[in-house]
């Protein structure tokens, strides 16, 4: 947590960068600049979408703004990207693909941009874990936009009218899964989890993955999901939402997850520590006050990484953009402590990248029953709960491939794992 010191220091900060800011509103040295920014649905999206007048009044930048799912957000920017069509001039994605996106020569370093707007760009106010991962050889070439890891959510009502311990171990998972499962017929899911194909799907079996001492790829770089805890952790993964989760869960992606959860429609989920924000939101949440957050579980002795995730979303400048420097300015300016501070108080964005605003009152009324778990949870975080291989994408696909096959019943896990190395590694050696 901050000192008094760095409260007092990012203070200053921030009093400096508003004084600055009647000078530049004045001056607008962008004015009738347009840029176009890809984003992808998501609270912090909704936020800054409801401040981008604000933007264009200081700075005279117009800013058309697209938002997408991010299951469909890479595809859309790599055939952009590939074809050099310029028609983004920001993007925002999964860390993961960074390495893949500076080797292809997709986005540029930042670090020449931020240098000339110290009003709004302050290095030391951002969660370092989340900042880090944006750095490729000691240049910058992002801006954390949003970050998470990941939990279990469970009902503290539902488990104390059954007799349940708070669920530590997958076991204790598919045990209270099935007890509230079985007692309600049905009418409350034991537990609902992602199931969709592709990144949706990954994102949270990789919990089990990792809990189960597996990894996506071995020393040598090779693809190593069909080992003895992988097949495992995709067989009790396809056998705990089979039987005790909601009908339809192969389809549930991110927000069909959360909004059967957050409407009482489900006694556990593992997700984002950001769906602990809707959780606690009275005017929308039928389980405000009774959600209880602990750890993703470690079941190997022996585990290759942690079972929870260091996911962090941010924001880039394409090589092909006709105006990086107020690409870049936009970046600086979205990613600031003032916006995120603000984006507390107007959505449901507990996945702030700003020192400040995880610090402010804001933040603390709001989200002060998951707060420590949340913490807790990113300082855990594996940085490589996803491949960031330049091949992730493929990767990523091919394993959702899998998981989907398994939930349907088409394949075994080790008849679709097997097949996923095969492909894995077939693009790895491209």
């Amino acid at each position: 947590m901050l000192t008094r010191r760095d409260l007092l220091a990012t203070a200053a900060t921030i009093l400096l960068a508003t004084a600055a800011l009647p000078a530049l509103a004045q001056d607008k040295p962008y004015e009738g600049v347009q840029l176009s920014v890809l984003m992808e649905g998501h609270p912090t999206t909704d936020a800054i979408q409801k401040m981008l007048p604000d933007f264009t009044e200081l700075t005279g930048i117009d800013v058309a703004l697209e938002v997408v799912p991010e299951q469909d957000i890479t595809a859309k920017m790599l055939l952009e990207f590939s074809s050099g069509s310029g028609r983004y001039d920001i993007v925002q994605n999964n860390i993961i693909y960074i390495p893949g996106f500076v080797s292809a020569g997709y986005i540029v370093p930042l670090d020449a941009y931020l240098a000339a707007t110290p009003e709004h760009f302050n290095r030391a106010d951002f969660v370092t874990g989340y900042f880090d991962t944006n750095v490729v050889d000691g240049q910058i070439y992002g801006l954390p936009v949003y970050g998470e890891s990941t939990f279990l959510m469970y009902r503290k009502d539902l488990f104390e009218e059954h007799g349940l311990a708070e669920p530590t171990t997958f076991e204790a998972i598919e045990e209270a899964a099935k007890t509230i499962h079985g007692a309600t017929n049905g009418e409350v899911a034991g537990i609902t989890m992602r199931g969709q194909q592709g990144i949706q799907g990954v994102y949270v079996w990789a919990g089990y993955l990792w809990g189960y001492g597996g990894s996506f790829l071995n020393d040598e770089g090779q693809s190593a999901l069909a080992t003895p805890e992988g097949i495992a952790a995709l067989e009790d993964f396809t056998r705990v939402l089979t039987n005790y989760g909601p009908v339809g869960v192969a389809n549930f992606g991110w927000e069909e997850n959360r909004l059967l959860f957050q409407s009482g429609g489900a006694a556990m989920t593992l997700d984002a520590t950001v769906n602990g924000a809707y959780n606690e939101d009275p005017a929308n949440s039928e389980v405000a006050g009774k959600v209880g957050y602990v750890p993703v579980p470690m079941r190997s002795e022996n585990p290759k990484g942690g079972s929870s995730s260091l996911a962090v979303h941010s924001l880039f400048v394409s090589a092909d953009s006709a105006n990086p420097e107020a690409a870049a300015l936009f970046a600086a300016w979205a990613t600031a402590a003032e916006q995120q501070v603000r984006s507390i108080e107007s959505d449901p964005n507990s996945g702030v990248t700003s020192l400040s605003a995880l610090d402010s009152e804001a933040f603390n009324s709001r989200y002060g029953a998951f707060k420590d778990a949340m913490i807790a949870a990113i300082n855990q975080g594996n940085p490589q709960y996803l491949p960031t291989i330049d091949q992730a994408n493929e990767v990523i696909n091919n394993t959702g491939i899998a998981v989907s096959q398994v939930l349907a019943g088409t394949a075994t896990a080790e008849e679709a794992l097997t097949a996923a190395d095969e492909a894995n590694n077939a693009a790895i050696a491209r």
